[in-house]
């Protein structure tokens, strides 16, 4: 049969051909209109899906909430990390759960909006059992997220490089794969990526048991194994990636192993890099640094001009946008009120300021009235 990227082809360049058509015979404008609507944009789930089979290294960079969202749009990811870490303490709470999974969606709700990118969210456990984790993916399939990337540990988690923590509790090998079966028949778009955090390397579980599990995630059916590892250097990565054969796709997390060259990544034939907390970390640290400024020097002159202006706020803020609709939508509204009544004239106001006066005109008209009739 003819696959959909194939079909998908057909119908742009039948597209292109209508509307070249159209401008000589008018016919032709419906079959355009047609055809436009049968062409959609390509779905997240569908993008993370691609990046994950692709025969290139990708990367997924980090962010937190709406405003960094759109800024990895900006920089020229092709996807984003919705990491837990950054999540929460963007919060201000830990990583350990203290931030509900209907918190976390709120977080999400607010980065798809803000950008068009993939976004593989970092869920933890699941927040719970198998039901849980699949009313969480009902949740995220409803709010346009690519996928999630569940971890083999038991709730409630710690994060995985705290040091002096407790000792790391993973879930049973079949537990976790039948959350797994769970989440992938109870996913209502089969393009949703479901990847499997692999945390035995991190509990010090070893090699094998490593191995053991990954294997079993992939024949739960993982879209993707994700294999941990807190060290300071790659070697137990390495050896997994070898073991391994490049049977599924594999994803790596180099937080700790950073100095690790993104040429082993290719050589390896590794699907996806994430930079899984960089975003909150540099946020943190320019945070505390223009705080300190301000606060030991009492004054603002050292730090502005070292920083984002207002206006690169309003920028990725889209404000530009606002104001276009502000006077397609209100300005000749509002012009046209203000001459009839020849009171004064209105060059810009916000709908809630237009709605308070609509009302007021109301409030005033219901006196009147009122006043008529006891006379």
């Amino acid at each position: 049969g003819i696959n959909a990227e194939y079909m998908g082809f057909i119908f742009i360049n039948l597209g292109m051909l209508a509307r070249v058509a159209s401008s000589v015979f008018p016919a032709f404008k419906l079959l355009t209109r047609t055809l436009s609507t049968q062409v959609p944009a390509k779905k997240n789930t569908t993008k993370l899906k691609e990046m994950i089979r692709s025969k290139n290294l990708e990367f997924l960079m980090e962010a937190h909430n709406g405003l960094s969202a759109r800024i990895v749009a900006e920089t020229g990811f092709k996807g984003i990390w919705a990491s837990g870490l950054s999540i929460s303490a963007s919060l201000g709470v830990r990583d350990a759960n203290e931030a509900s999974w209907t918190q976390v969606v709120d977080v999400l709700e607010f980065m798809v909006d803000s950008s068009s990118l993939p976004i593989l969210l970092d869920g933890d456990t699941g927040f719970g059992n198998y039901n849980n984790a699949r009313r969480l993916i009902r949740k995220l399939e409803d709010r346009g997220v690519g996928g999630v990337c569940f971890e083999d540990k038991m709730f409630p988690k710690q994060n995985s490089l705290l040091e002096g923590g407790r000792k790391e509790q993973l879930a049973s090998i079949d537990e976790f794969s039948k959350k797994i079966i769970a989440c992938k028949e109870f996913q209502r778009d089969p393009d949703f990526q479901i990847v499997a955090r692999v945390e035995a390397l991190i509990a010090g579980w070893g090699l094998e048991e490593a191995l053991k599990r990954a294997e079993a995630y992939r024949k739960a059916g993982a879209d993707a194994i994700l294999i941990h590892s807190k060290m300071s250097d790659s070697k137990e990565i390495e050896a997994f990636v070898k073991e391994w054969k490049n049977r599924h796709p594999l994803i790596l997390v180099p937080t700790k192993y950073y100095k690790t060259p993104t040429k082993k990544f290719r050589d390896w034939n590794i699907s996806v890099v994430i930079w899984a907390n960089h975003n909150l970390r540099s946020c943190i640290t320019a945070m505390k640094e223009t705080s300190k400024k301000i606060f030991e020097e009492q004054t603002l002159v050292n730090v502005e001009g070292k920083m984002a202006s207002v206006n690169d706020v309003f920028k990725l803020q889209n404000n530009d946008e606002l104001v276009a609709s502000d006077k397609k939508y209100l300005q000749e509204r509002i012009q046209q009120r203000s001459n009839k009544t020849n009171i004064y004239t209105i060059h810009s106001v916000s709908y809630t300021h237009l709605r308070a006066h609509e009302t007021l005109r109301y409030l005033v008209c219901r006196l009147l009235l009122e006043k008529k009739k006891t006379k």
